[in-house]
């Protein structure tokens, strides 16, 4: 075990990981014997890489830290290791180590016979790995037999830092494993909350250094809570992620406290004033170009909703539109070419009279009704105003419709879809219809049962 003083420096320095560092110093402890491997594994920005490197650090530890994204191919990674080992070893205090005697290493044979000639009569040294299962075309036997290099050299202990450990990785049973899970909501705040940013860039003899100390204390982690719950909760998981986002919104937060508009302490107010800032997600995408919006102002541009389709595709869709939403008993007034002339003579398909008591919905507002194949097709030979040509395939563009998801099958699932009896429904609303209508001239009012 470490002494109270490096555990108590380590505790402070890594808020959080206690239990991880008594799993450390019991392990890597510089009086009792350690494992030949250890492996440190966790998602990223939980602290493997920075605890491990100040603990070796403060421990005063012979070792070797090699980052594998570093190397670009196994023997690359070999190389730098032996590289690492021997400016560690070369390092220490009355060594006599000839660098230049360990040029070359080829294959991890030639890297065990180096290392065991390098810490011959040496106390414990620690080789850590980080990346390791990242590593850009490793070979197979790779991760086993550097494992295994313990077993060879008594004095070696290799470290292994990983993201999600396989649980063949090694190829050998009584590895211990250290896990370092993502820090929760109350744990990210705190360790956030422990270096508070300036609200005022410059004080006044008025307001002194202390009080500005206290009142950043105060705020800042209040802010970070409304951060996580707005922002970080799903988009900024891990501890890096989420402290970019709350630097980025902490400048137009105190705004208002710079300009004197409110007080260090009216975080209230202020969040109601500030609202807009936690509502968009700007903050979450990356961009090189900075955006000069005011955070008050959210401005809700409707998407316009296009919908580009073939000439006789958009007839067909409108005709399934009026399918839908049209009684049967219907069809013959409003798609019969004699109907209609008696409908122009007579001033339209309404009855004058007295309003009705009754007050019914508007057929756009119900759900789409359902319609079989032939009473698709005839109404849309009717709204055609010319003869539709047998080139146009019109079975073919039904089924790329329906696989659109425009047209829904309203039958029985195993049913041929080109059977006259299948039933269909619409899938899309009256502003796309309406839409797509007009780009081909058609009024869909005049089809249309009120």
């Amino acid at each position: 075990m470490l002494p109270t003083e490096l555990m108590q420096i380590l505790n402070r320095d890594f808020p959080c990981r206690e239990l991880q560092i008594r799993h450390l110093s019991a392990l890597l402890s510089p009086t009792l014997p350690s494992p030949s491997t250890v492996v440190l594994h966790g998602l990223e920005a939980t602290g493997k890489t920075s605890l491990i490197k100040q603990y070796l650090h403060l421990s005063k530890f012979p070792h070797a830290i090699v980052s594998s994204r570093e190397c670009v191919t196994g023997r690359h990674l070999l190389e730098r290791t032996l590289a690492a080992c021997v400016a560690s070893v070369a390092a220490l205090p009355e060594s006599e180590t000839d660098a230049s005697a360990y040029s070359r290493c080829e294959n991890l044979s030639a890297l065990a016979a180096q290392l065991q000639r390098l810490l011959e009569g040496h106390g414990k040294f620690f080789l850590v790995l980080d990346g390791i299962d990242r590593q850009r075309d490793a070979p197979i036997t790779l991760f086993p037999a550097l494992a295994r290099f313990g077993e060879i050299i008594s004095n070696l202990t290799t470290v292994f830092l990983v993201s999600i450990p396989s649980p063949r990785l090694l190829h050998r049973p009584g590895v211990p494993h250290i896990h370092f899970p993502a820090y929760a909501r109350s744990q990210a705040i705190h360790i956030l909350s422990l270096n508070p940013p300036p609200i005022f860039l410059n004080l006044n003899e008025e307001y002194t250094a202390e009080e500005h100390e206290e009142d950043r204390k105060w705020l800042w982690p209040r802010f970070l809570v409304a951060t996580w719950d707005s922002l970080a909760k799903g988009a900024a998981r891990d501890l890096v992620r989420f402290r970019e986002v709350a630097r980025m919104l902490w400048e137009e937060f105190v705004a208002p406290i710079r300009k004197g508009e409110y007080g260090t302490r009216d975080f209230s107010r202020l969040m109601v004033r500030m609202r807009g800032l936690f509502q968009k997600e700007d903050v979450l995408v990356d961009g090189i170009v900075p955006q000069e919006k005011d955070a008050q102002q959210i401005i809700k541009r409707p998407k316009k909703v296009t919908l580009d389709l073939p000439y006789f595709s958009k007839y067909i869709l409108c005709a399934a539109y009026l399918a839908s939403y049209n009684p049967t008993r219907q069809d013959q007034i409003f798609f019969m070419k004699s109907m209609e002339k008696k409908r122009r003579r007579r001033g339209g398909g309404g009855t004058p009279g007295r309003a009705p008591k009754n007050r019914k919905i508007p057929r756009n507002l119900l759900h789409p009704s359902a319609f079989s194949l032939d009473r698709l097709l005839a109404i849309l030979h009717a709204v055609v105003p010319h003869a539709v040509p047998q080139h146009a395939d019109i079975y073919t563009q039904i089924s790329t419709l329906a696989s659109l998801r425009l047209l829904s099958k309203a039958g029985p699932a195993g049913a041929d879809m080109m059977d006259s009896n299948t039933k269909w429904r619409v899938g899309v609303g009256w502003d796309v219809v309406n839409s797509l209508a007009r780009s081909i001239g058609l009024e869909m009012t005049d089809y249309l049962a009120e």
